[in-house]
């Protein structure tokens, strides 16, 4: 076999040369065409018994690109609701029963985004939290479940209507209870609006206890279409395999992406379908597009976290999902002959069933390839041979693209390179890689595959040291002032209708109820902005409390976490209450109480409130006018500024200032 191999070479003259040299000048990447040099293992690749599972695409948590980069088949958004759910909140399109505006928040900016770049991307809904008026009082999605239903199918009816995208999965409720007749309603519901296209995925969370509902209701079997686990370690259970339906790891990654996160990432492309019969793997998150000391800063598959610079960074993860995106479609499947590599790694190939064939070999080392969660079992990964028989119809392929990963020390690095061809001529169809730890090798008949470039990004900046803004915009394009991350409550551009003055146009809280929770929200609404290294600092800000007697706004520096962790924030918050008082406190909650007294503040009047930090002091003004100096603050020592009232109420601010020095 070897010696038919190098005879082909010799055919193909210098090109096939170059290959069984093993690619000489490419990086000195040792890929042959021969395995003389040491024993291999030897893995057929074979469609004479039939195909394993339907592919149905990777993708990415709230995405597109055909042959550039990530070119992912899936974008898969947060149905807002009102409500924290991880870094910060996004809004609902029905803050209340009788409201109802389709464009509020990003997300149908996104969708309309990637298919502008993957007309065939699929779209999936999600949603984490709901607004608090489908509750009726209670922390539960499912009081009225024809009420829920009605909520999620007008979110996917609007999608349609006023941006014309077309939903094609609809979740559940993410890593949190389902409700097996809420699920039913659901569909009848789908059904009756004319949705019969839009399928259910449930449940977004772990395997069971959804598996075995289904293969006890034969109802709910037939109205779920995917079953999505989230970080399922690559396994499945059998429950799941014997409900016969399509298993997705609806959510997965979530590590941060430099070469660990795209060693966790190539990982678990190959072996989510090799352990567990995953025929999809969803990362969250698609761009880290939140301020870095959020919660799961830089989990992203890139990295965009500077809006007021513009920079950006194209990450490991997303060469590694070409590997797979760009060689693959929706619609491919996997071969049966599948599996692992005897030295550690593993090997998947798929098939359009029209003669095209692409192979992905991942050798990802237990050091380098461990996502944030689940525990990773230990394995090794050692040099090898992989040699590779190429039976069935694809027995007559002659040639393959190669393209090549390589992840570890930086004099060694490659990313998505391509690599010269293979040439199977007259070699029955075989061909064997040296393959070293920690890389990955796409090998295809496709010649569609490429390397995106793109102009150098703008440098990375700092957040702006002096930054205003007045909220003055007739027409937003985004509901949300930029640069503020809401995460208790929803900060929307408003204008009074009724006021011509300095204050026509300003930033509102608007929710007064609070949502139905999917973290831990603060009973307090807050939206934070700047720079996290932020120690001395001006803040001021006019602020406006509409409930008399019990509302109650403030301003803060020093603010110190966020997210999942927004309850337990520290910092130096300065409240002002329509009841005429005014406190200092040294958290968000206000258990920690550094002044307090009296202060001529009623509802429904403009107030300036100035902050002033400086090094161990803090001192604060009303309307220009001291109210409180030199109150002694030791911790923390920096974080965001940002604004915020004292429950769910509405309130408004305008004339927003911050000049600041880390």
């Amino acid at each position: 076999m070897a010696e038919r191999l190098i005879q082909a070479s010799w055919q193909r003259r210098a090109k096939a040369m170059t290959a069984a040299a093993g690619l000489a000048g490419q990086a000195a990447v040792p890929l042959l065409l021969c395995a003389l040099l040491a024993p291999s293992g030897a893995y057929v690749l074979d469609d004479s018994e039939g195909l394993g599972r339907e592919f149905d695409g990777i993708g990415a948590v709230s995405g597109g690109g055909p042959n550039f980069g990530a070119s992912l088949h899936i974008l898969k958004v947060e149905i807002g609701g009102d409500g924290q759910t991880t870094d910060g909140t996004e809004p609902s399109h029905m803050h209340y029963a009788l409201d109802e505006n389709y464009f509020r928040g990003y997300e149908w900016w996104l969708m309309k985004e990637a298919k502008k770049r993957n007309p065939n991307i699929t779209l999936i809904g999600l949603p984490w939290s709901f607004p608090g008026w489908l509750g009726k009082g209670f922390n539960w999605p499912y009081v009225n479940l024809q009420l829920t239903a009605y909520y999620i199918v007008t979110w996917i009816v609007g999608s349609k209507h006023y941006h014309d995208l077309d939903i094609d999965y609809i979740g559940i409720w993410n890593e949190r209870a389902f409700d097996i007749n809420y699920i039913k309603v659901l569909r009848r519901m789908l059904n009756h609006q004319g949705l019969q296209h839009v399928k259910i995925i449930a449940s977004d969370n772990l395997w069971e206890p959804i598996s075995a509902s289904m293969l006890l209701d034969p109802e709910l079997l037939k109205v779920i279409d995917v079953i999505g686990a989230h970080y399922p370690g690559t396994l499945t259970v059998k429950d799941a395999r014997l409900t016969k339906k399509k298993l997705w790891s609806s959510e997965d990654f979530s590590t941060v992406n430099g070469d660990m996160g795209a060693g966790c990432w190539g990982r678990i492309l190959n072996q989510n379908y090799v352990n567990g019969y995953m025929t999809s793997t969803i990362a969250w998150n698609l761009v880290a597009s939140y301020y870095q000391q959020l919660p799961y800063g830089r989990c992203g598959l890139m990295t965009a976290q500077e809006p007021w610079s513009g920079h950006y960074v194209v990450e490991a993860p997303i060469w590694v999902s070409a590997h797979t995106t760009q060689f693959t479609q929706p619609g491919w499947y996997y071969l049966k002959t599948v599996g692992h590599l005897e030295r550690g790694g593993s090997y998947v190939a798929l098939t359009d069933g029209l003669g095209n064939l692409t192979v992905i070999v991942e050798t990802m080392s237990y050091k380098h390839s461990k996502c944030i969660r689940p525990l990773l079992p230990y394995f090794n990964v050692s040099h090898q041979f992989a040699t590779f028989d190429l039976k069935g119809s694809f027995s007559q392929i002659q040639e393959l693209q190669v393209w090549y990963t390589k992840l570890g020390k930086p004099s060694e690095r490659f990313l998505f390179k391509q690599l010269d061809s293979l040439w199977l001529l007259d070699s029955g169809g075989s061909f064997t890689l040296e393959l070293q730890e920690d890389e990955l090798f796409t090998l295809t008949t496709l010649t569609s595959g490429r390397k995106g470039s793109f102009p150098p990004p703008p440098k990375s900046q700092r957040f702006p040291s002096v930054y205003e803004d007045n909220f003055n915009i007739d027409y937003p394009f985004f509901s949300e002032a930029p640069n503020f991350a809401d995460q208790t409550g929803v900060f929307e551009y408003y204008v009074n209708m009724e006021d011509p003055g300095d204050h026509r146009f300003t930033l509102r809280q608007v929710l007064n109820q609070r949502p139905i929770t999917w973290a831990a929200d603060a009973f307090n609404t807050i939206s934070v902005i700047g720079d996290y290294s932020w120690s001395n600092l001006t803040i001021k800000c006019d602020v406006y409390i509409e409930t008399p007697e019990k509302g109650g706004v403030f301003i803060a520096g020093r603010v110190n976490k966020g997210g999942i962790l927004i309850r337990s924030a520290r910092g130096i918050f300065f409240w002002i209450f329509a009841n005429g008082t005014y406190r200092v406190t040294g958290d968000l909650a206000g258990w920690i109480i550094y002044s307090l007294g009296h202060a001529d503040v009623t509802a429904k009047k403009w107030y300036t409130l100035t902050l002033t930090l400086n090094g161990r002091f803090s001192s604060g003004k009303l309307n220009g006018k001291t109210l409180w100096k030199n109150i002694s603050v030791n911790f923390p020592e920096n974080g965001w500024a940002a604004i915020g009232t004292h429950s769910f109420e509405f309130a408004q601010f305008d004339n927003f200032r911050v000049e600041a020095s880390h």
